[in-house]
């Protein structure tokens, strides 16, 4: 049956595949987005945002825009956040704002005029490390790396008996480790969507996104995915630029895949309730995506800088375990990664972004938030 569904932030890049998908399955779409400058620097409706999605411009923070927006709406999907892990050790009441106080007047409205379904973009930052696994066999979680340890080059984390662990999928279970106000503001969002939706008899669902990639994405944001970041540097004629030594280990997913992931959960009751990896379940260096993406796009000679240097807040390794995503959604990724990064060159090939890297780098140096 049809419903009439809001997102939040659905002017964004995931916002508008879902609606993409939302509709050709015939619901109707409304989109709440205060068109962000850092993501839409005319403040207009974008172009991609298919024309059937009613656009409403607002604040999330903004209790009489939300309270407009829910009128009539039968599910709802937050989406709207401020995304940036540097960023958000230094905007830290942006961040908080937009991320935590949104999410709370959202709920407030909520409280009083509940829907049927509502489900939240949570993300793997919150996991901070993922999950291990030592010479002996023994899993164990990652925890933040020692200062002590990054300056003096030695990236990878060490086990209990001093070897080094090896890197395996991490499921939900694993216990949070927040090491950046972003990943805290992710979790604080995640908690309180589940926590209001099980007082109020509202079935909620937490989607921790991994590494999302594709088409739409703000390249002129240097706080975006990385492959965006990538991908600006090299329309720019420069080399993208890598932390530590380029083989620390992420899980990259199709913006297309996650849209898919996000539709299920309208079609699954058992996920009411639950917190879900969605990833591709794979594990890829950033040095070996960077050095692909640029082959892709023809600029084989603009092989990525590895600086070794480190962020405040970045992680080592961290790849998704999807299988609850299967069990409960029936998820399964079908965009394979030469497939996406295909369809990612050919879009960029049409795109003109202002690269913002160095500006931003400079910012967190600035900051001592760099090593």
């Amino acid at each position: 049956m049809a419903k009439n569904i809001l997102i939040t932030g659905g002017a964004g890049f995931i916002g508008s595949h879902l609606a993409d998908q939302l509709l050709a399955a015939g619901h109707r779409v409304r989109a709440l987005d205060c068109l962000s400058p850092q993501v839409h620097p005319d403040g207009e409706r974008p172009d991609y945002l298919d024309p059937d999605v009613e656009l409403i411009k607002g604040d999330v923070r903004d209790a009489n825009a939300v309270t407009s927006a829910l009128k009539g709406i039968d599910t709802v999907y937050h989406f709207a956040a401020m995304v940036g892990v540097g960023q958000s050790m230094y905007q830290v009441a942006d961040y908080t704002g937009v991320n935590d106080l949104g999410t709370a007047v959202l709920l407030q409205a909520l409280i009083e005029r509940p829907v049927e379904r509502l489900v939240v973009a949570s993300s793997m930052s919150v996991y901070g490390e993922g999950l291990y696994r030592q010479a002996d066999g023994t899993l164990v979680e990652g925890q933040e790396r020692p200062r002590a340890r990054l300056e003096r080059a030695e990236w990878e984390l060490p086990g209990s008996d001093g070897g080094e662990l090896v890197p395996v999928p991490t499921p939900e279970s694993k216990q949070p480790v927040l090491s950046s106000i972003y990943a805290l503001g992710k979790y604080v969002q995640e908690r309180q969507c589940l926590l209001i939706g099980s007082a109020y008899g509202i079935p909620t669902t937490a989607l921790r996104f991994f590494n999302v990639y594709g088409t739409r994405q703000a390249l002129s944001n240097p706080y975006t995915g990385v492959l965006a970041i990538f991908a600006s540097r090299l329309l720019n004629g420069k080399r993208p630029m890598i932390f530590e030594d380029g083989r620390q280990q992420r899980d990259f997913v199709h913006v297309k895949d996650v849209a898919n992931a996000c539709r299920l959960v309208l079609e699954s009751p058992a996920s009411a309730n639950a917190v879900l990896n969605v990833g591709s379940g794979r594990a890829v260096s950033i040095a070996e995506l960077g050095e692909r993406l640029a082959r892709i796009v023809g600029k084989e000679h603009l092989t990525p800088e590895v600086t070794g240097r480190y962020r405040v807040g970045d992680i080592r390794h961290c790849f998704a375990d999807i299988g609850k995503a299967r069990a409960l959604l029936g998820y399964e990724p079908q965009v394979t990664q030469e497939e996406g990064m295909a369809e990612l060159a050919e879009w960029l090939s049409g795109q003109v972004c202002v690269d913002r890297v160095d500006e931003a780098s400079k910012e967190l140096a600035m900051r001592g938030l760099t090593v």
